[in-house]
């Protein structure tokens, strides 16, 4: 008020503007019989689901009146949908959704699944303290919530770096004196053997400031769902693999507060947010480290290791064969780990050859100039737990290097 010489009561109108934008209306009904039955037909129409707990032991531990709060790697918006089916038969998450679900009937059907609302990359302090005070009072009365600590999609395929707002918010619930729960954040990582939306996200790294409108967006998904009900219909439709779920050991945030400052949560946010950028970085690294390995990701990552566009099928799959050797060493998490490698790569080359990245000719593979961006986002979604880059084949001609193929930009 005294800052843009408002009213007291034109304040409390943006105020309630704020609270109609946040705030869902969760519907059981529609959570349990609609959202969960509709996720299962759709989650396993397209893919083969896998589910991993790393430290089953330790997330039964948790104290059922604590608060647990899930922080996944952001791969596509299909997260929200794989997470919610897979823990739908034992708890109820409220997601951190952004704008992008703000269309109809998109917002009628996220608020009625119990989903809140925020805005990115909107600096207006008043609608930053209403969100922040939204947010600890769903922590405070345990709500179960699932947040992306990366603030996005990954367009590259690799982990992005912290976004530190919403884990602000929750962590300084504890200043409330009339708190006494523990909070528990829980790592979630995810990967797929095909991303929907990945053509789109690397769009703008291939060519910079490529995006399209929306109008553009919104008759690419129509297209997308129309052609996709034909092969439906038509019993032509084929699964796009694998989406694999994979959750670790759980942090409780009263134990990490112990290896920090003593009133970290109540100094200034200058002071503050290192400490909890610390947080939000080992939660990542913990995510990171338990991303599944799914049939497309190794067979991409060991395609580039050639450095190379023409490969003999032997000489990968040798290559695949070390890559998930490496893997074992690191405690990577490979779906199926212990399936034959050339069933592996079968599984990966159904969904190569389907996307035009990889043809074959004979026992040779040969990387089509436009898979290569897609090759390497799949690949760097397991980069960190293994190096992409390996010793090259001798040189043969067969072998020389396209350099004008195009490349995701770093």
């Amino acid at each position: 008020m005294a800052e843009h010489g408002l009213s007291e009561e034109s304040v409390r109108r943006q105020v309630r503007k704020y609270l109609d934008e946040i705030i869902p209306h969760f519907n059981v009904l529609s959570y349990y019989k609609v959202g969960y039955n509709l996720a299962k037909i759709l989650v396993n129409l397209l893919y083969k689901v896998s589910v991993d707990y790393q430290d089953e032991r330790a997330l039964e531990q948790i104290p059922k009146r604590d608060v647990v709060v899930y922080l996944m790697n952001h791969r596509s918006n299909a997260d929200y949908v794989v997470v919610a089916y897979v823990l739908a038969r034992g708890v109820h998450v409220s997601y951190a959704v952004g704008e992008w679900a703000r269309a109809w009937p998109l917002e009628y059907v996220f608020k009625s699944f119990g989903a809140y609302f925020i805005r990115r990359r909107f600096r207006e302090p008043l609608y930053h303290t209403v969100l922040e005070r939204y947010v600890q009072l769903i922590t405070r009365n345990g709500v179960t919530q699932g947040i992306f600590p990366e603030g996005g999609l990954s367009r590259d395929g690799k982990l992005r770096a912290p976004k530190l707002g919403l884990l602000d918010y929750i962590c300084r619930t504890l200043l409330d004196p009339g708190f006494d729960r523990d909070i528990w954040f829980v790592p979630v990582a995810l990967n797929y053997d095909r991303v929907l939306e990945d053509r789109s996200l690397i769009r703008e790294l291939i060519l910079e400031g490529d995006r399209p409108g929306r109008l553009a967006q919104l008759v690419t998904v129509v297209s997308y769902l129309a052609s996709n009900t034909v092969r439906l219909l038509t019993g032509r439709l084929k699964r796009y693999g694998r989406v694999a779920v994979n959750f670790g050991t759980p942090l409780s945030l009263r134990g990490w507060l112990k290896t920090a400052p003593s009133d970290v949560l109540s100094a200034p946010r200058e002071q503050r947010l290192p400490e909890l950028e610390r947080l939000a970085r080992e939660m990542l690294a913990r995510i990171g480290a338990i991303v599944p390995v799914t049939p497309v990701p190794l067979a991409a990552a060991a395609l580039l290791s050639f450095g190379q566009t023409v490969v003999k099928q032997d000489a990968l799959l040798e290559r695949m064969d070390q890559l998930r050797d490496r893997l074992s060493e690191v405690n990577g998490k490979v779906v199926r780990g212990g399936t034959r490698i050339a069933d592996v790569w079968d599984r990966a080359w159904r969904m190569l050859r389907m996307r035009r990245l990889v043809v074959a000719e004979g026992e040779t593979l040969v990387v089509l100039p436009k898979g290569r961006p897609l090759l390497e986002y799949y690949a760097n979604s397991i980069a960190h737990l293994v190096p992409i880059r390996a010793p090259r084949l001798p040189f043969h001609k067969a072998h020389e290097i396209d350099t004008n193929l195009p490349r995701l930009m770093q």
